[in-house]
Formats: C-alpha cells, sequence, structure tokens
C-alpha cells in the first residue's frame, strides 16, 4: 500500500469518503459506542488484527464501551492514504450489520 502524505485538497476530501471521522490535530479520529464492553473488546481484538496485517497500528482509547481511534503516519509525521486505507478498514469493522448503538 502507498504511503502518500495527503494533499490540502485529500484532506478537505476525507470526510466525503469518511464522514465518521474527523480531523482532528493533524490525526484522523472516529469515536464509537459499542452495544457492550465486550462487543467493544472484540472490536478492538479485530482492528488489531487488521492493524497487523497492514503493519499501521492506531492510538486506541478505551472507555468502557466508548472507543476513540486515532490514525496518522508516525514516520511520515503526516496523514497520509495509508491512514485512510485504515480508517475504512476500522469502518468495516464498527459499522457492521447488527453493531450499531441508538441512545
Amino acid at each position: 500500500m502507498e504511503r502518500r502524505e495527503l494533499t490540502a485538497d485529500e484532506l478537505v476530501g476525507v470526510g466525503h469518503g469518511l464522514p465518521a471521522w474527523t480531523v482532528e490535530d493533524g490525526w484522523l479520529e472516529r469515536t464509537v459506542r459499542a452495544p457492550s464492553f465486550a462487543t467493544g473488546i472484540a472490536w478492538v481484538s479485530a482492528v488489531a488484527a487488521v492493524a497487523e496485517e497492514m503493519d499501521h497500528h492506531p492510538d486506541i482509547d478505551i472507555r468502557y464501551r466508548r472507543l476513540t481511534f486515532r490514525i496518522r503516519t508516525h514516520d511520515l509525521d503526516a496523514l497520509t492514504t495509508w491512514d485512510v486505507a485504515l480508517a475504512h478498514r476500522i469502518d468495516q469493522i464498527v459499522d457492521a450489520p447488527g453493531e450499531q448503538v441508538t441512545d
């Protein structure tokens, strides 16, 4: 997978391809709420498997059922196409049918 820094136009467009993600202080960030603590940990485990496969690891903050994923390509100190690819993979895990939570 290519590790190219995102252009300014691509950064603006991130929200179109990743509507649940925001760019915060140079990081791609998404917070989700799992239906249960066990489900949240299962999501973290699934994301860990993807991260190992891609050799690209997000920062993950776990607060009971609330998970925050933060992604940035550390060796380039920038947001890259690799970060976007990982965000899409995380979306596939947490947005799987039957996984949505309503308040």
